[in-house]
C-alpha cells in the first residue's frame, strides 16, 4: 500500500514525474501533446507499423497499451470493435451518443497514416452496438431494433445489407399497460451466435428497477410473457444454420425467451464447445442503481434455459428488493430469491457498479498466459469500474469461486481493497487478476477509463474502444518494464505551499499540528515513512512544517476538509483493509491515555485546513458536474463528498459557489487548480 516504507522513494519519483506532466514543475518543460485527454510522448507500444503512442495505464506486467485513434480522428461514441476476417482491418460501431440517430459503422485501417485511419461504411444508424462474426463467416451488426449482415469491404457496403431481424423492442416502446416510452432505459442489442447458428439477443429492461408507485402488488409486467424484456431471446435458424434475409414486410423469425430476470446483458460469452452439455454460457449483469457505492454487486451468471436471474425482485446473491415485498410473499414469485426451482443465483459476484459491457474468452498466440481465460471489461465510472479483469476458468469455461474473503480494488479510496459482501456479510466469489488495474483520472496525464467493446485480433493482440474518451486502444507486449502506477492526485509543490500557509495562519491548527508531530509522529512513527522527512537540528516550527509537507505529498493521505476520505484517517484508526498505522496501534488507545485525542486532532486538522465552510455534495444523481473559471467542465464529484466552500455566492459566477479541492481525483484531465472550481449552489448542503 502507499504508506509502506519501501515505496516512498518510488512514489517520490512518480510525484515529480506527474507534477511535470501537470505543468507544475519549475523547470521549463513543453506542454505534452494530448489526445482524448491522454498525454502522448515518444514511447510506443507495439512494433513496426503497429507501434502506437503508449498511454499511461497501470497494467499487468508485460503488457502495454497504444492509442490507435482518438477524437482527433472524428470518433464520437465508439462502443464495439471486430476484425474483418483475414484482413488487418477492423469495423467499429460508433453510436454517436444517446438520443441520437447518427450512429455509424466505420472501417479502421491501423496501418494508414494518422488522421486517415477511419472511413465511414454505414451512416444514420440508430444505436449501433453489437458486432459479431456469424456462422457463415459474415459480419453481423445490430441497431436498437435490427440485426443485419453486410460486407464492409464492398464498394457500396449499404447495398450489401441483409436484415435478419427488424422488429426488436427499441428506443420507443409501449408497455403492457399502454404507457409509451420515448427512450427505453436499455435499448442496445448485444448478441451472440452459438456454433449451431442459434442467435441469442439481449433485450434490456425498460427501466432501472421497474418500481411503480407503492404498494407494488403485481409482478413487473414488462418482464413477463413471450415478449418479456429484461431477458435473453433465442432465435433458431432454419436448416443450414443461416438466417435468411428479410424483405420489409416479412415477419421476424420466431423467438422464445431463453432466460429472464436479466436487467441488461451487454456482456455475453459462449464457450467454444457450447451448447454441448456442461459448457458455459456466461452473462455479465449490470445491476440496479443504488446510491451506495458498494451496493449492489455486479454479477457473472451461468445462463440456463428457462431460469430466472432475479431482476427486479432480487439482487446480489439472494437479497430481496424491498419494493417488491408483497410480490415475493405470494404468487409465482413467492420466496423467489431463496428458492432454487426457478431462480438461479449468480455464479460469482463482480465489483459493485463496475458495469460489465464486454466479455470474451481469450484465444491467441501473443499472450499464451491468457489462453482460454475470461476477460471482462468494466465501464463503470465509480471507483470499482474502469478496468479489465482476467478470470481463470475450469475446463468448461466457468470462473472458479473461492471461499470468502475475496477482495477487489477500489481506485483512489482510503480503503484500497474490499471483500465481496452482501447484506449477510462476506461471501465467496471468483478471484481475478487485472489486465488494466489503474485507469483512474490523473489530471493532465489521462482521463478516467471507459472501456466498452473488446476483441482479440488474429495476431493475438487485444483491441478495445472507449466511448466517453473516443478512443481505440491496442494492447501488446511491453518491450520494457511497466512504469510505476500513477498517483490518484499528486500535489504540486505550489499546492503544498498553499496548504502549509493556511495551517501556519491558523493558531488552532498550529497547535494541532505540533501536538500530532510530538505525540504521534515522533513518539510512534519514527523509523518508517522516511521519518516523515525530519532532520536533526530542526526547530520545532521547521519540524511541524516538514511533517505536514510530507503528509500532503503522499498519495491520498489527506483531502482538505474531508478527513473521512483520506488514507491517513483510515490507517490511524484501522479502518478498511489496509494495515493499521503505526504498528501495534491497536493497543495505543489502552496504553496511551491521550492517543484517542491525538486521532481527533488529526481529523480536526484536516477538516479545518482550508478557510471556508465545509459543505457536502447533495444526495441525488450519483455525480455532480463542476466547472472552471472560464466555464470549462472540469469533472464530476460523487454525491456525499465534502468540499470547502470559499465563496457561497461566487462573485464572478451567479448561481454558483466556489470551492477548494487541490489536485482532486475527480478532475477530467484538462483543468488545473489555479482558478478554483465552481458548482451550482443547489448541489451543496451543510455538513451535519
Amino acid at each position: 500500500m502507499t504508506l509502506q516504507c519501501q515505496r516512498r522513494s518510488r512514489r517520490s519519483i512518480t510525484a515529480v514525474f506527474a507534477a511535470v506532466l501537470l505543468g507544475f514543475a519549475s523547470v521549463a518543460w513543453s506542454e505534452p501533446v494530448r489526445r482524448s485527454g491522454y498525454a502522448i510522448g515518444a514511447e510506443t507500444c507495439g512494433s513496426g507499423d503497429l507501434a502506437f503512442p503508449r498511454i499511461q495505464l497501470d497494467m499487468k506486467a508485460g503488457f502495454c497499451a497504444g492509442l490507435v485513434a482518438s477524437e482527433d480522428d472524428r470518433l464520437k461514441f465508439p462502443r464495439s470493435i471486430i476484425q474483418v476476417p483475414g484482413r488487418d482491418l477492423f469495423v467499429i460501431a460508433d453510436m454517436g451518443g444517446w438520443g441520437h440517430t447518427d450512429g455509424r459503422l466505420l472501417l479502421l485501417d491501423p496501418h494508414a497514416s494518422e488522421g486517415k485511419r477511419l472511413k465511414e461504411l454505414l451512416t444514420k444508424l440508430e444505436y449501433p452496438f453489437g458486432l459479431v462474426l456469424g456462422p457463415d463467416k459474415k459480419l453481423y451488426a445490430s441497431t436498437a431494433e435490427t440485426i443485419f449482415r453486410f460486407d464492409p469491404l464492398a464498394e457500396d457496403p449499404r447495398s450489401t445489407v441483409e436484415t435478419i431481424i427488424h422488429r426488436l423492442p427499441g428506443r420507443r416502446i409501449t408497455l403492457p399497460d399502454g404507457t409509451g416510452l420515448d427512450e427505453s432505459a436499455h435499448p442496445l442489442k448485444q448478441f451472440v451466435f452459438d456454433r449451431n447458428g442459434r442467435l441469442f439477443v439481449n433485450i434490456g429492461s425498460h427501466s432501472d428497477d421497474c418500481i411503480t408507485p407503492a404498494p407494488i402488488r403485481k409482478p413487473c409486467a414488462a418482464a413477463e410473457g413471450a415478449e418479456a424484456m429484461a431477458a435473453i431471446w433465442l432465435f433458431t435458424p432454419p436448416a443450414g444454420g443461416v438466417f435468411p434475409a428479410l424483405k420489409p414486410n416479412d415477419p421476424d423469425p420466431p423467438h422464445r425467451v431463453y432466460a429472464r430476470g436479466l436487467r441488461n446483458s451487454m456482456a455475453l460469452a459462449l464457450h467454444p464447445n457450447f451448447p454441448d452439455a456442461g459448457y458455459a454460457f456466461l452473462q455479465g449483469e449490470n445491476g440496479r442503481d443504488l446510491p451506495d457505492v458498494f451496493k449492489p454487486n455486479e454479477e457473472i451468471n451461468a445462463i440456463e434455459q428457462g431460469r430466472h436471474y432475479g431482476w427486479p425482485y432480487c439482487y446480489d446473491l439472494s437479497t430481496p428488493s424491498p419494493e417488491f415485498k408483497s410480490v415475493l410473499q405470494s404468487g409465482p414469485y413467492r420466496s423467489l430469491c431463496t428458492g432454487k426451482a426457478l431462480y438461479k443465483a449468480p455464479l460469482s459476484l463482480m465489483p459493485p457498479h463496475g458495469a460489465p459491457l464486454a466479455m470474451l474468452y481469450y484465444h491467441g498466440a501473443k499472450f499464451p498466459e491468457l489462453e482460454g481465460k475470461l476477460l471482462v471489461g468494466l465501464h463503470g465510472y465509480r471507483p470499482t469500474g474502469s478496468r479489465v479483469l482476467i478470470y481463470d476458468v475450469d475446463d468448461h469455461g466457468f470462473p472458479k469461486p473461492s471461499p470468502a474473503p475475496v477482495r477487489y480494488h477500489v481506485s483512489c479510496a482510503a480503503e484500497a481493497t474490499r471483500s465481496f459482501q452482501t447484506d449477510g456479510g462476506e461471501v465467496a466469489a471468483a478471484p481475478f487478476e487485472e489486465l488494466i488495474a489503474g485507469w483512474h483520472r490523473v489530471n493532465g496525464t489521462r482521463p478516467q477509463g471507459a472501456p466498452v467493446g473488446m476483441t482479440v485480433a488474429e495476431d493475438g493482440a487485444i483491441w478495445l474502444v472507449e466511448d466517453k474518451n473516443q478512443t481505440v486502444i491496442r494492447i501488446d507486449r511491453a518491450s520494457n518494464d511497466a512504469p510505476q502506477p500513477l498517483s490518484c492526485d499528486t500535489r504540486s509543490p505550489a499546492q503544498i505551499d498553499q496548504l502549509t500557509a493556511f495551517v501556519a495562519k491558523d493558531a488552532q491548527n498550529r497547535v494541532r499540528l505540533a501536538t500530532l508531530r510530538k505525540g504521534l509522529v515522533e513518539k510512534h512513527c519514527m523509523g518508517c515513512h522516511s521519518d516523515f522527512g525530519l532532520k536533526p537540528g530542526q526547530s520545532d516550527v521547521d519540524k511541524d512544517t516538514t511533517v505536514l509537507r510530507f503528509m500532503l505529498s503522499q498519495d491520498g493521505w489527506i483531502y482538505p476538509g474531508d478527513p473521512d476520505s483520506g488514507k491517513l484517517r483510515a490507517r490511524l484508526r484501522g479502518l478498511g483493509a489496509e494495515k493499521l498505522m503505526p504498528p501495534g496501534g491497536e493497543k495505543l488507545p489502552k496504553t496511551d491515555a491521550g492517543y484517542g485525542r491525538l486521532l481527533d486532532y488529526a481529523d480536526s486538522l484536516v477538516a479545518k485546513m482550508v478557510p471556508g465552510t465545509r459543505m457536502r455534495i447533495k444526495p441525488g444523481p450519483p455525480q455532480r458536474k463542476f466547472f472552471g473559471k472560464a466555464n470549462k467542465e472540469c469533472g464530476e464529484i460523487p454525491a456525499a463528498k465534502v468540499v470547502v466552500v470559499t465563496q457561497r455566492n461566487a462573485v464572478d459566477r451567479p448561481g454558483f459557489s466556489r470551492f477548494f479541492r487541490p489536485a482532486d481525483p475527480y478532475l477530467d484531465g484538462e483543468c488545473t487548480d489555479d482558478d478554483g472550481y465552481y458548482i451550482r449552489q443547489e448541489f451543496l448542503v451543510p455538513v451535519q
